[in-house]
C-alpha cells in the first residue's frame, strides 16, 4: 500500500485556488494600447488564444499537484518481514550410514526406510524453528558440513531432502560429527548452542572417538540432544519362514545417553514416526523458539516519480511556448 511521510502537506493542494479567488485591485488609469494588424482570420486567432489560455492553466495545475504530492513523501509499504532475533544456534547432525536404509518405519500407513521417515518428520521440526540459526551436518565414514548456520530454514530443509544414502560412506563417525559441530559453533560465542544428533548405530569410523568429542562439547558449553532411531521388532522373511528380529541391535544407547546427560541434554528413543514426532514436540518445549519475534515492513520512496513527471511537464511547456509562433504572439 501507498503511504505518505508528511500527509499534512497535501493541504497545500487548493492553495492556487485561494490565490486565484483573492479580490483583485481595480486600476482606474487607462492603459495605453497598441493596435496591431491581424495577419490571420479572426477565427484562427480566437481558437489559438482560447487554447493558449487553457493550456498553461492545466499544465501549471498538474505541475503544482505533482510537486505537492512529491513533497508529501509518498512511500510504498511492503509486506511484513521477520527480523531475526538473537536466539539459539541448533546444529542438526544426521546419520547417513548404510543401516539407515533398513525399512522398519511406518509413515502414513506405508513402510519406509529410516532416512525417508526422518526427512519428513525432521523437515516439519525445522520449519517450526522460527528465530533459530540452523545448520546441517551429514555423517557416515566422515562428517561434512552440508549447510552452515543460517536463518534460512527452507534451505536447510531442502538440503536434508536432497541427502541420499551412501553420500559420505557406509559407516558411522559419531565422534567426528560432534567435533565438527563444536568447530562450527566456536565462531559465535553469545548464543545457546544445541546439537541434535540423530543416528541408528554406534561409532565405527572417524578420527575422533565420541568420548573425546564429548570433552570438546563440554568445554564449549554445547548441549547435546541425541536420538536413537530404529524399531525394536521387525518381521524378516527367510528360507525357514518369517522370524522376528531386532533391527536396532547395533544401536549404542549407552553412549548416546552419556553424550546427552553430561552436556545437560537428553536422550530419546524413536521407534516409529509417531515417536519421532513426539520427540520433536518435547524438544520444542525444552528449547522453545523465540516468542518476541520482531517484524518490519520495508519502505520504498516514490517521491521521484511525481517530481520527475512535474519536471517533464514544465520543461515540455517551456519548450512549446518558445517554439510556437502562436504561443509567442499570445504572450
Amino acid at each position: 500500500m501507498i503511504t505518505f511521510a508528511w500527509p499534512w502537506l497535501l493541504l497545500l493542494l487548493p492553495l492556487p485556488l485561494f490565490v486565484y479567488w483573492l479580490p483583485k485591485k481595480h486600476n482606474n488609469r487607462t492603459s495605453a494600447a497598441l493596435i496591431m494588424p491581424q495577419l490571420l482570420p479572426n477565427t484562427s486567432v480566437n481558437i489559438s488564444s482560447q487554447t493558449s489560455k487553457k493550456s498553461p492553466l492545466i499544465i501549471l495545475s498538474l505541475c503544482w499537484l505533482l510537486t505537492v504530492v512529491a513533497l508529501s513523501q509518498p512511500q510504498w509499504l511492503g509486506d511484513a518481514i521477520d527480523i531475526p532475533t538473537e536466539g539459539r544456534e541448533m546444529m542438526i547432525a544426521v546419520d547417513l550410514s548404510g543401516s539407515m536404509q533398513i525399512e522398519d518405519m511406518s509413515l502414513h500407513g506405508n513402510t519406509v526406510n529410516r532416512l525417508d521417515m526422518l526427512k519428513v518428520v525432521l523437515g516439519n521440526f525445522i520449519e517450526r524453528r522460527v528465530g533459530d540459526r540452523l545448520g546441517l551436518i551429514l555423517f557416515a565414514d566422515d562428517a561434512y558440513m552440508q549447510t552452515p548456520m543460517t536463518f534460512d530454514r527452507k534451505t536447510v530443509k531442502q538440503m536434508l531432502d536432497e541427502s541420499v544414502l551412501g553420500l559420505v560412506g557406509r559407516k558411522t563417525a559419531i565422534g567426528d560429527a560432534i567435533a565438527l559441530a563444536v568447530k562450527r559453533f566456536d565462531a559465535k560465542q553469545e548464543s545457546n548452542k544445541i546439537l541434535l544428533l540423530l543416528t541408528d548405530g554406534q561409532n565405527t569410523a572417524g578420527k575422533i572417538t565420541p568420548e573425546q568429542a564429548l570433552e570438546l562439547a563440554i568445554a564449549k558449553d554445547i548441549t547435546i540432544y541425541s536420538i536413537g532411531i530404529g524399531a525394536d521388532v521387525m518381521l524378516q522373511q527367510s528360507l525357514f519362514g518369517t522370524r522376528r528380529v531386532n533391527p536396532s541391535s547395533e544401536l549404542d544407547e549407552e553412549t548416546l545417553t552419556k553424550l546427552a546427560q553430561q552436556t545437560g541434554g537428553k536422550y530419546f528413543r524413536a521407534k516409529d514416526s509417531q515417536g519421532m514426532e513426539l520427540i520433536y514436540s518435547l524438544l520444542d518445549q525444552l528449547e522453545p523458539v523465540e516468542q518476541d519475534q520482531q517484524q518490519m515492513r520495508p519502505l520504498t520512496a516514490l517521491f521521484y516519480w511525481p517530481l520527475s513527471l512535474a519536471f517533464i511537464l514544465s520543461a515540455g511547456y517551456l519548450l512549446a511556448i518558445n517554439l510556437s509562433p502562436y504561443a509567442r504572439r499570445a504572450i
